[in-house]
């Protein structure tokens, strides 16, 4: 097996990271760094830190020049991080040493590597936010196509009461919609520049320190933290926070979609199947127990990622190198996650008939908290649920369903009502419709 089911040729089908996937290679993490130190010499180059004629040569190399990660190896192996030999390579690259020895001026490593990682993050969350908005349309249009439709709820693994489908669909919307809601804010509190020197005082750049970090956020595009945050690791935490909440959103969806399609229930369509190797009846959940799986090793990863959030001093090799090892695989697991549900959402539809059935089996037991609540009108409420505790129990020793003995000791009760699922759905309906018009109206703002 691959060390990364995301990187691996066997596994990718399994776990799709899509675009994202190629925001997190070691390609792609070198691009990144040397547009952060082209941008640099640019904006140095404008405030007079570095000649004008040094800072053009710079930026229009960084754009041009293409360094090999292995080349790169033996020096971040040697060093502990990346950027002396990617600067190194780049200088001797540049073929001009009077305007090389300008690169990286006044920066440290962990400013060019912290600042290259925001800049992925930043594509990441913008596609991650058009498979978010995929996933959250279509469970809007289920929300509300099946408003009314009544199936079983269940609370430790049984039957509860009534609910209908467009609820279930909009129970596992919401906390999406919630996600998708808090991406502005979470940008602007999270997408930082880096510019503070080797030990967090930017001393190398002068008084004109804070005014570099702010020119150089604005060429590319990141926001101006007006601080170091070398060792304040709050604005990974909240992205891997919020990834980490979308694969648990996800994960629920999965979960129940799993127990949803098991032998017996049936009550959506089981898309996307596995077949067995040798099993020919079976029908395997591969999409929801992917995401269930998502979910898990995010949880994990998230954890140990905010365990090295509290390096010692001024910088912390250890704690930097296990945020390495933790943040990829949650940046990708939650990419893989959205990416599955997006396609499984797609597909997704409740098997009706079957859920009416659901309801009708079990004896009518569905519906002994209503009656409880109708025999109030006959009775104190201690009594009522004494009552219907008794009738249950007489139902399950004598196989009648719960109607046939209320009509036989409660002949004036609304039976029709009582027992009809349509008319037992509460607030389900509601809340159904409500999340689906509030999935419309946030889509209409960000239009």
């Amino acid at each position: 097996m691959a060390g990364s089911v995301f990187d691996s040729a066997l596994f990718s089908r399994l776990f799709p990271t899509a675009d994202v996937g190629r925001l997190f290679t070691d390609a792609a993490e070198i691009r990144a760094m040397l547009l952060v130190e082209g941008v640099l010499a640019r904006t140095q180059g404008d405030m007079g830190l570095i000649p004008q004629d040094s800072a053009q040569a710079i930026t229009r190399a960084a754009m041009e020049i293409q360094l090999d990660p292995g080349a790169l190896a033996q020096p971040t192996g040697q060093n502990g991080v990346s950027v002396p030999g990617l600067v190194a390579a780049f200088r001797t690259e540049m073929q001009a040493p009077e305007h090389a020895q300008y690169v990286h001026w006044g920066a440290t490593s962990q400013d060019i590597i912290d600042t290259g990682l925001m800049l992925r993050l930043r594509q990441a969350l913008t596609l991650m936010e058009a498979d978010l908005a995929h996933v959250l349309d279509r469970l809007a249009n289920l929300a509300d196509d099946h408003a009314e439709l009544p199936m079983p709820a269940r609370t430790f693994g049984q039957h509860a009461t009534v609910t209908s489908f467009g609820a279930v669909a909009a129970s596992w919307g919401a906390p999406l919609l919630d996600l998708l809601r808090e991406m502005p804010g979470l940008r602007d509190r999270s997408l930082f520049v880096s510019l503070s020197g080797a030990a967090g005082t930017a001393s190398e750049l002068g008084p004109d320190a804070p005014d570099v970090r702010a020119a150089l956020a604005k060429g590319l595009g990141l926001n101006d933290p007006k601080r170091s945050w070398h060792t304040d690791r709050g604005a990974v935490l909240r992205l891997t926070g919020w990834m980490t909440r979308v694969t648990v959103a996800l994960g629920k969806l999965g979960e129940d979609a799993v127990q949803m399609v098991q032998t017996g229930i049936g009550e959506i369509d089981p898309g996307g199947v596995g077949s067995s190797s040798t099993m020919p009846q079976k029908q395997n959940p591969i999409a929801p127990s992917t995401l269930v799986a998502l979910a898990r090793q995010s949880v994990g990863l998230n954890a140990v990622l905010q365990g090295a959030a509290m390096p010692r001093n001024q910088r912390d090799g250890a704690a930097w190198f296990t945020e390495w090892m933790c943040l990829p695989q949650i940046v990708l697991g939650t990419a893989s996650a959205l990416t599955i549900a997006r396609d499984y959402c797609t597909a997704l539809e409740p098997r009706g008939g079957v859920m009416a059935a659901a309801l009708v089996d079990g004896l009518g037991l569905i519906h002994a908290e209503a009656l409880s609540f109708a025999m109030t009108d006959h009775m104190p409420r201690p009594e009522a649920q004494a009552a219907v505790k008794a009738l249950c129990r007489e139902a399950f020793e004598t196989d009648a369903s719960l109607e046939t003995l209320v009509k036989r000791d409660w002949p004036g009760l609304d039976t029709a009502c009582l027992f009809t699922p349509a008319r037992q759905l509460g607030q389900a309906p509601a809340e159904a419709r409500a999340f689906a018009a509030a999935v419309r109206t946030q889509r209409q703002s960000q239009t």
